[in-house]
């Protein structure tokens, strides 16, 4: 499994110690809304720490790396 540079991870911070993950890809601009993460994780098309995830309320702490895409995103 190739691994991203720390050059190409965009940091997203957060205000508390976690955020589910549905809840961050919004954050991160990565869907528009909440409603549009649950078909990219149905198709397994979300990534944290290089793993697919499938539960939009998966608990994300910083250091986590959130990618979709071409974009990953690390909770700050």
């Amino acid at each position: 499994m190739a691994r991203m540079s720390s050059a190409a991870v965009r940091e997203v911070p957060i205000r508390d110690g976690s955020i589910r993950l549905g809840q961050f890809l919004k954050l991160a601009d990565l869907v528009d809304n909440g409603a549009d993460a649950k078909p990219l994780l149905v198709q397994e098309q979300v990534r944290v720490n290089g793993e697919v995830e499938t539960r939009r309320g998966r608990q994300l702490v910083k250091g986590d790396v959130v990618s979709l895409g071409g974009s990953a995103v690390r909770v700050g």
